[in-house]
């Protein structure tokens, strides 16, 4: 029989075939991104997308929320099959042929396929971002680097479609077609590698696949992407009783409206990321506050260079790739920092610099400009949302947070924004609205600097603490390994001879009587100096067999599990104490000669402890009658320490065959401290 192998298996050198699985996964994430910039480029589109103008009010009339639901629904199917991402983002890229083809064709394009082909973006995204939670456990750089391709793609896809009401790029079609085709040739390796799926993508190893943990962050994320149904049947009159104004007034005052919504979608988006856990509410400020910060940038740089395809195309493109770079470095949260900072100064410079009106930049099409804007905020945009990926993705927070929270969050930030983009109450008759107020974006861009700055500084006393009771852990389990080495031959050799002395010493006659007693008092001193010292545990908890191991002498014996019996040190303490009262009651009531046993047991849902004694036993009514004359050692030294812990203690005694005092303390008190 074979016990206690628990050497560690050797890790097998690293080589290049064992490096070869990592291409496939970001490869697939630069797929899932180039769906992403597709999606967020309609040919269509006679406007600026969601990151170049602020959202306005939407109103559904009779079943048009049904358009709404398809992306939810979406929303909720990616969320529960992260481990199936290659399928997901299969599918993305499958729902972006249709369009595309029509586009190419100048086909019609039915209301119904529309409908269903908006499930792609959302598919996307959260296909993109379950990618990189599935390489943060192998490589940091790489999630980070997909999770900020999430950001980039879509500043990319904005920039191809360009400001639609000045001049709408010819080649988006071509575009999208070479996008599309790219992307799904650039995932088929990770879907063939993947096909039965990739549960690294689900978060922690120790989490099944329906825990309460996954759960608690899809529920959330799905319920943030309702938001906007419930919104959308607030209409003006109904939202004018609500507060209390006329329908005209608030009417004559739009802006007013939508601030009005997007503060109502801010409570909202921010209660539910609370409740998905702190760690998540902060990843979701954190990449609201970036989206928010870049659109009014991003439209100025846009406008500037309208008829600068190449150029701006370019400009795009080198801001990704900076950001891109910056999240995949090891010092991604500094570096993701100074780019905001540099972003935010170029906003203050080219507002000083135009005395208050950097529209003048977009009036004069100045390139060189609105090309340095263009790159900044673009990689500081793709360099901020990369950076929270090491902190969101060890905990599964990843598709949840940079997903459909965070979009609904900035989208809620957009609106609400908006109210600070008037003049004297009324906004600038000019689709460049935002920019006339472009300072409000660089102190946005400050924000978002000092949050990703506060979340990696988080994240590294996080971190530094868990390496610290890992390291207190190891240091515990060296030492009993270190004791039970020790007490296997002392066992063997020392206390073998020792318990023959004891046994045998009385029939040597003369002295031999008191030589069996030394020899028994030396044995328990021994057997209590290899278990001391391991009680307490790196976790802040301890091991229950230790203290009352110590308890053992000639007259009393103690049984305990061969394996730890692990409870919170308090507990160990409290319990400790207990049967210490209740060997104290043995010595001093049970009789002359008496003997004690002590038993332990480790059982699934708790811990009991049995102290029995051979003494004279409790009359009955003696404990009540002790207890009513002031004297409560049972009942607080014994009852009372354990009932603290939300455990019971049971009392059974008859008079001539000893007493048993049976203690019972769960794992999870119910109720103590």
């Amino acid at each position: 029989m074979i016990c206690g192998m628990d050497e560690p298996t050797a890790r097998p050198p690293v080589t290049r075939e064992s490096k070869s699985w990592r291409w496939p996964v970001p490869l697939a994430g630069l797929g899932g991104s180039l769906f992403l910039a597709v999606a967020t480029s309609p040919w269509y589109s006679g406007v600026g997308q969601a990151f170049l103008t602020t959202p306005g009010r939407a109103e559904f009339s009779g079943l048009g929320w049904v358009i709404m639901a398809v992306p939810i629904a979406a929303t909720l199917v990616g969320l529960c099959a992260l481990r199936w991402w290659p399928y997901l983002l299969t599918a993305a890229g499958l729902l972006a042929v249709a369009p595309t083809v029509a586009e190419l064709t100048h086909a019609e394009f039915p209301l119904a396929a529309d409908i269903v082909c908006r499930a792609g973006y959302p598919l996307a995204v959260v296909g993109v971002l379950a990618c990189a939670q599935s390489l943060v456990s192998s490589a940091v750089g790489w999630a980070a680097a997909v999770a900020g391709l999430t950001m980039g793609a879509r500043l990319f896809g904005t920039v191809l479609i360009g400001p639609g009401w000045l001049l709408q790029t010819q080649t988006v079609a071509t575009w999208h077609a070479v996008l599309t085709a790219v992307g799904l040739a650039a995932l088929a390796p990770a879907v063939w590698r993947h096909r039965r799926g990739d549960r690294t993508a689900n978060g922690p190893s120790d989490q099944s696949l329906w825990s309460w943990q996954r759960l608690w962050l899809i529920v959330p994320a799905t319920l943030a992407m309702c938001v906007a149904v419930p919104l959308s049947f607030l209409t003006t009159d109904r939202l004018a009783a609500l507060l209390g104004v006329t329908e005209s007034a608030l009417y004559r005052h739009r802006y007013a409206e939508i601030g009005v919504i997007g503060v109502i979608t801010l409570v909202t988006v921010a209660i539910l990321a609370a409740i998905a856990g702190l760690w998540s509410l902060a990843g979701t400020v954190t990449a609201a506050v970036i989206q928010v910060a870049v659109a009014a940038p991003m439209l100025l740089a846009v406008a500037a260079l309208a008829f600068k395809d190449p150029v701006r195309l370019l400009g795009a493109l080198a801001g990704v790739a900076l950001g891109v770079v910056a999240a995949g470095n090891r010092w991604r949260v500094p570096l993701a920092g100074t780019a905001t900072v540099l972003g935010a100064a170029a906003l203050f410079i080219a507002y000083g610099a135009t005395t208050g009106h950097p529209e003048k930049l977009a009036d004069q099409r100045s390139v060189i400009p609105g090309l340095l804007i263009l790159v900044l905020v673009t990689a500081a945009a793709t360099a901020v949302v990369g950076a929270t990926a090491p902190v969101l993705a060890p905990r599964g927070a990843l598709p949840a947070v940079l997903g459909p929270l965070a979009a609904t969050l900035a989208a809620g930030g957009l609106q609400t924004v908006s109210v600070t983009y008037l003049h004297d109450g009324e906004p600038v008759s000019s689709t460049l609205n935002s920019v006339y107020h472009l300072t409000t974006s660089a102190v946005l861009l400050l924000v978002a600097g000092a949050a990703i700055g506060g979340l990696g500084f988080a994240q590294q006393l996080a971190v530094r603490r868990a390496e610290r009771k890992q390291t207190e852990q190891i240091r515990w389990e060296a030492a009993a390994a270190e004791r039970d080495r020790l007490a296997r031959p002392i066992h063997d050799g020392v206390l073998q001879v020792l318990a023959l002395v004891q046994r045998h010493g009385p029939e040597l006659g003369g002295q031999g009587s008191q030589l069996a007693a030394l020899a028994g008092e030396q044995e328990v001193a021994l057997r209590t100096l290899l278990s001391r010292g391991v009680t307490a545990r790196g976790d802040g908890n301890g091991d229950l067999r230790t203290p009352l191991r110590d308890l053992a002498s000639p007259a009393i014996e103690v049984a305990t599990p061969a394996q730890p019996v692990v409870l919170p040190a308090i507990a160990v303490t409290e319990l400790t104490a207990a049967v210490q009262a209740a060997l104290d009651n043995v010595r001093q009531h049970a009789g002359a000669g008496a003997h004690a046993w002590v038993l332990l047991e480790d059982e699934r849902d708790g811990v009991r402890v049995t102290v029995r004694d051979d003494g004279v036993g409790v009359p009955a009514g003696r404990l009540d009658e002790a207890a009513a004359s002031g004297r409560l050692g049972v009942a607080q030294s014994m009852c009372g320490r354990v009932a603290d812990r939300g455990g019971t203690t049971t009392i059974h005694s008859t008079p001539g065959q000893g007493t048993e005092v049976e203690f019972w303390l769960p794992r999870r008190p119910s109720g103590g401290r």
